[in-house]
């Protein structure tokens, strides 16, 4: 019994520092390994066009460092760099406009699908952000695409944005409601280690 309790105490723990820096610094950028000369020619010019084209970052120096970290850790799993520029694009202006983390998202991403667009649970949730299609009754149209990854990532940070609403801003409440775990502390825990492997900024 007293096992459980320091296991349950170490959980809410690691999710309390985990939650804290998401809303204390909405994880910044500085501080960086990756540099620029890691980069091919090639790289870099991609990149520049993908900063030219992003409009959800303050300013194009943010960008860079965000893209280029990103870039080199999404590697793994996309290895095409056209679309791994496309991709963390598209995440960091849907993840902005609801008010949430990008690393957040990305690790939610690795978590629900391992960043296959094409991806169908046995539930039947789509996507990158595995959303279930009754959602498109209520906040989008019948005929939306969710193996599109534009259409799925808006579908899917607006829900984890309006579980938080309704959480009140507790994310270990509103990623289990999310997953349909409600209650239950598993997701969370998993978004977690995904965003500690992967993800993490200094």
């Amino acid at each position: 019994m007293l096992i459980k309790r320091q296991q349950k105490a170490q959980r809410e723990s690691l999710l309390k520092g985990f939650l804290w820096l998401l809303s204390s610094s909405m994880l910044p950028v500085s501080g960086l390994a990756a540099t620029t000369e890691q980069l091919t020619p090639q790289a870099l010019l991609q990149i520049k066009r993908t900063i030219q084209a992003a409009d959800s970052f303050d300013d194009k120096f943010a960008a860079e460092v965000w893209l280029v970290g990103m870039n080199n850790r999404l590697k793994k799993f996309i290895p095409q760099p056209e679309k791994r520029l496309a991709l963390l694009r598209m995440i960091h202006a849907n993840a902005t406009r609801a008010q949430l983390s990008p690393q957040l998202v990305l690790s939610i991403i690795e978590v629900e699908s391992r960043f296959n667009t094409y991806a169908i649970s046995s539930a039947g949730a789509q996507g990158l952000m595995q959303v279930m299609p009754f959602w498109k009754k209520s906040i989008g149209e019948t005929h939306d695409n969710l193996t599109n990854a534009e259409t799925n990532l808006r579908y899917g940070c607006n829900i984890l944005s309006h579980y938080l609403k309704i959480e009140k801003g507790n994310m270990t409440k509103a990623l289990a409601r999310y997953n349909g775990s409600k209650g239950q502390t598993w997701y969370p825990e998993r978004v977690l280690l995904a965003w500690e492997r992967h993800w993490f900024v200094n």
